[in-house]
């Protein structure tokens, strides 16, 4: 099913589907797990942006986060409880020392809890949240806290939000922009610059397009996320 009047925004969508997302508590269908401690985690923010959770939580963006000394592995405990096996081994790395780790935790379970509510309203729009970094963070949450959702990791590495990519980044192959704006554009270039293919589009609906293999630029702007047909080699 199609949401015309989301297109370019998985922002307002997620607005939409996490409204009800403060009463739902910890209950679902299993995504995610109370905090240690018998305390529910907060619900996801309703409107993700490229800051992601990290900045409604105050965890460390991903950049500041990897400059930050981290807490040994022995160290990681929550106040009360435990943590299980899955959750310790995402938090590994991750936790910048003097940090409550189950505020770290919280930002994943939070990523999983939005790739949830999205993909529930269209799987689409969960993959573009991903390619274009409407969902921050999302490899290492769902591979530890929610596999189930590993195929939208998997099809989002694939994909391409708007920018320009240049040779060894370009796959060729079909591509479809499910959720562009109205100012969507994109130009694919061959050697010295010359000019493939291009064009726009000012619906917001579906628009496709093919990388061939004489692409060596491809730029896109306004068209949100680009993801592989299913007819890809």
């Amino acid at each position: 099913m199609r949401y015309p009047f989301l297109a370019g925004a998985a922002v307002a969508l997620a607005t939409a589907v996490l409204a009800g997302c403060g009463s739902s508590g910890g209950s679902g269908d299993g995504d995610r797990e109370a905090a240690p401690g018998g305390t529910p985690s907060a619900a996801a923010s309703p409107t993700p942006s490229v800051a992601g959770p990290a900045a409604a939580s105050g965890t460390p963006r991903p950049e500041e986060s990897s400059r930050t000394p981290k807490a040994p592995a022995g160290d990681l405990t929550p106040a009360t409880g435990s943590f299980t096996k899955k959750q310790k081994e995402y938090l590994t790395d991750r936790v910048p020392k003097g940090m409550d780790p189950a505020a770290v935790l919280q930002t994943g379970q939070e990523t999983c809890d939005r790739l949830r509510y999205l993909v529930k309203a269209d799987r689409d729009i969960a993959v573009g949240a991903i390619v274009s970094g409407e969902v921050t963070d999302a490899e290492p949450a769902v591979s530890h806290l929610c596999p189930q959702h590993q195929d939208l990791v998997d099809e989002a590495a694939l994909g391409y939000a708007d920018g320009t990519y240049e040779d060894a980044k370009i796959r060729p192959g079909r591509y479809r922009a499910p959720s562009p704006t109205k100012a969507c554009s994109w130009q694919v270039a061959g050697a010295n610059g010359k000019t493939l293919a291009s064009g726009s589009s000012d619906t917001g609906r579906t628009v496709e397009i093919t990388l061939p293999e004489s692409a060596r630029t491809f730029t896109s702007t306004g068209c949100y996320a680009w993801l592989p047909r299913g007819d890809n080699g």
